[in-house]
């Protein structure tokens, strides 16, 4: 489903959300299906094991043997050349794979430890990482949006994205259904990402995506995915 196309009501129905929230059993399945709320980090390498990686790509070891041929011939000069290239495109891999891991936990730092959701026609006070699709969120300025969310109510609520769209300036929710399809994340006024801060107001909305299933999520993916 397109969340910010869809009325309240409906994203209400299509989730099965009551209107005083989820039920505690209903949260408990629902986080053994959709997992906890946090952004998995794949097994990270120690720098020696990035190093020994990055020679085993089968044109580098064409390159290798190229240079012990070269040294073989006594052309010396291309030898090291040859080398001096293999080792500099080693080190550049390295710095790149261990500058996707630095910003790997900087992602998962942008994360609110304790969020309040309505659970039973009561407030309750829960951490983030166990937040479901289909829970209602209280967000108040100076909070940090735990999850995507399709807001139900906006009150003066203004939302900083710049962690994932670069926009300088906060952005003005409201709780109107869009009629286009593929908009930016940044046009989605009735949308909140999870990271994202808000600056004021304040606004209640139902989860709809939760850990590498957010917006976030897509991001961390291709951080450790991308070769």
């Amino acid at each position: 489903m397109i969340w910010h196309q869809q009325e309240v009501k409906a994203v209400l129905a299509e989730l099965d959300v009551p209107i005083d929230g989820l039920r505690s059993e209903e949260a408990g399945n629902r986080l053994a299906k959709f997992g906890r709320n946090e952004l998995v980090e794949k097994g990270r390498r120690s720098l020696p094991a990035m190093f020994v990686d990055q020679f085993r790509d089968f044109m580098i070891l064409v390159l290798i043997a190229a240079a012990v041929v070269s040294g073989l011939l006594g052309e010396a000069a291309d030898a090291i050349a040859i080398l001096f290239i293999v080792l500099l495109n080693a080190a550049i891999g390295v710095t790149q794979e261990y500058r996707a891991e630095r910003a790997m936990e900087a992602l998962k730092q942008m994360a609110a430890p304790v969020v309040r959701v309505f659970r039973e026609g009561k407030i309750a006070s829960i951490a983030a990482a166990e937040i479901v699709p289909g829970d209602l969120v209280l967000l108040d300025a100076g909070g940090i949006v735990p999850a995507d969310m399709r807001l139900t109510e906006a009150a003066v609520l203004k939302v900083d994205e710049a962690a994932l769209t670069g926009e300088s300036f906060p952005v003005e929710k409201n709780t109107r259904a869009l009629r286009e399809e593929k908009l930016p994340l940044g046009d989605r006024s009735n949308m909140a990402f999870k990271g994202t801060v808000v600056t004021s107001g304040r606004g209640v909305g139902v989860v709809v995506g939760t850990g590498m299933n957010t917006e976030l999520g897509k991001i961390a993916s291709l951080l450790q995915e991308e070769e």
